[in-house]
C-alpha cells in the first residue's frame, strides 16, 4: 500500500516524521534509487527505501535525561500561567533542548524521560510496541487479592478493556504494577473501579530505566550504560 516517506521512516523507528519531512528535503532519502521528494509516497513492500548515512549521524546528537517529578508539577513544554511545569524546573541549559516522553499526571510523582529524540519517543509512546512502565501505588484501605487480580486481569475502562499487567503486592495498601499502556489517569480510574482510591502514585521504572535515589526534582543525565540498555530494548 503506498505510504506518504515520513511515515513509513516513522514506522520503521528511522526518524520521526517531523526529523524525516527534514532529511527529504535535504535530499538524504531515496526511492528505488532515486532521490526522493516531499510528498512523494511509496509502497515499503514493493520499494526500496534509503536513507544517506547523515541520519546515522545525526541520532549521535541526541540528548537523554532522567527526571523525578515532585507531585503538583504538570508534564508539558507549555508554559501555563500560574501553573509549575516540567520545563520550569528543568536546569536552564536543557530548557527547550529535550522534551518529556509520555505524561505522568499532576498527582503523581516519579521518573521521566526527557530527550530530543523523537524515534524514541514514538517507540516509547506507540501502543504497538507494548513497552512497560512500572508505577508504585498506595491506595486509601487495605487492598485485597481479588481486587488485585482485577488489576492484573484487565477491566473495562474509557470504553475500552485494559491490557493484563503485572501486579506485585508490597503491604497491605501498597502494591506495584507494571503497564504496557498509558490511558489517561488509568492507574486512578482501576483502582477506583475496584473500590479503593489511590492516595500516593509514583513511577519507578520506564523500560530499563531505574533510579530510587533520585530526589524530587532532580534531573540528571543518562549514563552511557542506561542510554544503551534503554535504545537496545526498543529496538534501536
Amino acid at each position: 500500500m503506498q505510504e506518504r516517506l515520513q511515515k513509513i521512516l516513522s514506522a520503521r523507528g528511522i526518524a520521526s516524521r517531523r526529523k524525516a519531512e527534514e532529511y527529504i528535503t535535504q535530499g538524504l532519502v531515496k526511492v528505488n534509487g532515486k532521490v526522493a521528494i516531499l510528498g512523494q509516497k511509496a509502497d515499503p513492500e514493493v520499494d526500496t527505501v534509503e536513507v544517506a548515512g547523515a541520519v546515522v549521524e545525526a541520532r549521535k546528537e541526541m540528548l537523554y535525561y532522567v527526571l523525578c517529578k515532585p507531585r503538583g508539577v504538570v508534564t508539558t513544554n507549555a508554559h501555563m500561567p500560574g501553573v509549575l511545569t516540567v520545563q520550569e524546573i528543568l536546569p536552564k541549559d536543557i530548557r527547550g533542548k529535550v522534551f518529556p516522553i509520555g505524561r505522568l499526571d499532576k498527582d503523581s510523582s516519579g521518573l521521566i524521560l526527557l530527550t530530543n529524540d523523537g524515534v524514541l519517543a514514538f517507540r516509547l509512546t506507540h501502543p504497538k510496541f507494548d513497552h512497560e512502565k512500572e508505577y508504585e501505588v498506595t491506595v486509601d484501605h487495605p487492598i485485597t487479592n481479588g481486587q488485585l487480580q482485577k488489576l492484573e486481569e484487565g477491566m473495562t475502562i474509557l470504553g475500552s478493556k485494559t491490557k493484563p499487567a503485572t501486579v506485585r503486592r508490597l503491604g497491605g495498601a501498597k502494591f506495584s504494577i507494571a503497564l504496557t499502556e498509558g490511558k489517561n489517569r488509568q492507574i486512578r480510574r482501576m483502582c477506583q473501579k475496584v473500590g479503593d482510591p489511590v492516595v500516593t502514585l509514583r513511577r519507578v521504572r520506564i523500560m530499563t530505566l531505574v533510579d530510587a535515589k533520585l530526589k524530587e526534582g532532580t534531573v540528571r543525565p543518562l549514563t552511557v550504560a542506561e542510554r544503551a540498555q534503554l535504545l537496545a530494548a526498543v529496538g534501536l
